[in-house]
């Protein structure tokens, strides 16, 4: 099987000194479930019996189908393993969306609180995913099956423009706001808790675990570019999240998600708000400014956002205003101009200008000549 057979989708049919070792893979359980797909694999009739149909990898009694079509099992869709084990891809049976199930524990049911809470909310501004139903899981009374719209990891594909993150900016700062403004702190920002609705880069589906992998597992797929196409980013996971009444004090103890934050090194109460403002500057600063050299702009929210001192941390809205300012300040010809990634050598450099500067010469003729 040749990459150029595997681009263009076409069955990979092995020769016969592959299929023998193939076969002896296959005895010996190398494509077997792992102990933690046969949690999936048992819950399958379950989440048929309420509309959502796992891959075929999980149908009980599944058998790899390669034994029989004689193709390769690694562009075998039923050989692709779980990544992310905590939570599984499934179809919708109704409309054949494709949806994210999450098995949580539900004995404090503060992250299933969270979620439902702001999925009842209807507002431009919420960024918080959507949560469609929670399940009861049918064996455990300790766990639950959340039901979410699937989400793409928000830097996969990469950013390719300085708009491109202006726009990831605009709308994560918004959704801080939303949520804190809703008297929720998060505790858990951080690049892997940021997803994206990426359906419009993507209009022919790709693979939930093979990322850049078409739905069947077989050929490449290629992601359009983000400028222009509306690309929705998302807050997930509540687990470590708080939720406090009108003018209740927003100090808490313990412990935080995966972002550092500097107060957390001490046993003493802290304000989860702040906790979300180093979280979120922190992003991206990590993300951006370091990877990127045309994002200085950045700095104006990185430096507060970022101060060591809680309280010298701006809110919510003081970020969001001081976004406003800055935005104003960008120009459209900048928000189309590449990313430039810092250690780019002069040469590539060169290459990589020349055809952006092309790309921008294109740009200004098509609205130069637009009716």
């Amino acid at each position: 099987m040749s990459e150029q057979d595997c681009q263009k989708g076409q069955p990979a049919i092995v020769k016969d000194q592959f299929a023998l070792r193939y076969a002896n893979l296959t005895r010996s359980g190398v494509f077997n479930l792992t102990p933690r797909e046969l949690f999936w694999q048992e819950r399958h009739d379950h989440l048929k019996e309420h509309g959502y149909l796992l891959r075929p990898r999980y149908v009980p009694g599944w058998e790899p189908s390669w034994t029989e079509t004689g193709r390769s099992p690694l562009l075998s869709e039923d050989s692709i393993m779980l990544i992310d084990y905590q939570v599984m891809d499934a179809t919708k049976i109704s409309n054949r969306e494709r949806v994210a199930i999450k098995a949580f524990k539900n004995r404090e049911g503060q992250e299933q609180q969270i979620a439902q809470f702001f999925a009842s909310i209807s507002d431009p501004r919420n960024h918080c995913v959507t949560i469609y139903e929670v399940l009861p899981d049918p064996f455990d009374p300790q766990l639950a099956l959340m039901v979410m719209p699937y989400l793409r990891p928000c830097n996969n594909p990469d950013f390719g423009t300085v708009g491109d993150i202006v726009e990831f900016v605009d709308q994560t700062i918004e959704g801080l706001v939303f949520m804190h403004k809703h008297r929720v702190a998060h505790r858990d920002i951080a690049v892997a808790n940021v997803m994206m609705d990426a359906k419009a880069l993507y209009p022919n589906g790709h693979h939930p675990v093979r990322l850049g992998f078409s739905t069947d597992g077989r050929a490449l797929v290629s992601a359009l570019p983000r400028a222009g196409r509306n690309v929705r980013y998302f807050y997930i996971d509540f687990g470590w999240s708080s939720r406090f009444a009108e003018g209740e004090s927003t100090m808490v103890i313990g412990d935080v998600g995966r972002a550092y934050v500097p107060e957390i090194t001490s046993p003493v109460p802290y304000d989860a708000f702040k906790v979300d403002i180093f979280a979120l500057g922190d992003l991206y600063s990590q993300e951006f400014e370091q990877k990127f050299n045309n994002v200085d702009f950045l700095l104006s929210l990185i430096e507060p956002m970022t101060q060591k001192e809680p309280g010298r941390r701006p809110t919510a809205q003081e970020v969001a205003r001081e976004w406003e300012k800055t935005r104003t300040t960008l120009n459209e010809s900048l928000l189309r101009w590449r990313l430039v990634p810092k250690g780019e050598a002069p040469l590539e450099r060169v290459v990589n200008d020349t055809v952006a500067v092309a790309w921008e010469g294109v740009y200004r003729l098509k609205q130069f000549v637009s009716p």
